[in-house]
Parts: structure tokens; sequence; C-alpha cells
């Protein structure tokens, strides 16, 4: 179940504050400055920084590799 688009323009990291990029087909909001992530369960984010799980390295750089892309979009703009 994925997270709804307006939510997910409002969500930012509890630990940061910076935007987070849905993983759709991990069920996750992956933080690439922290290399953290939270789960999504049944469509609802679970963002509380001691339920955080790290990623492993080979995860976050397809992660990475994918918001380089553009596949994975930001949860909002910090510049606007």
């Amino acid at each position: 179940m994925g997270l709804d688009p307006v939510l997910a323009e409002i969500l930012v990291c509890p630990a940061d504050k910076g935007p987070l990029y849905c993983v759709d087909d991990a069920d996750l909001l992956y933080n690439p400055r922290l290399g953290r992530a939270y789960r999504i369960d049944g469509g609802i984010p679970v963002l509380l920084v001691e339920e955080a799980e790290e990623v492993d390295p080979t995860a976050a750089a397809a992660y990475d590799e994918r918001i380089s892309s553009g596949e994975l979009s930001p949860t909002f703009d910090p510049g606007k």
C-alpha cells in the first residue's frame, strides 16, 4: 500500500527536519542524509526516531541512484 500523495507533501524527517523519499516498493521513507529509513505500515508512516532503521550501504546506494535518476522524489521541496 502506498503513501497518500497529499500526506507525503508535508512529511519531514523527525530527526533532521529534511525531506524524505518514498520508496513504495519497500514500504519505507528514506533519508539519504542520515542513511535511515522509516517504515510505512498499511499506508501510515511510522515517523519515530527510535523506530528508524539504518539502511545497509548496498540498499542506500541503490536508493541514492534512484534519487539521482529522478525516480524517487522528495516529500517536499525545501527551497519553496
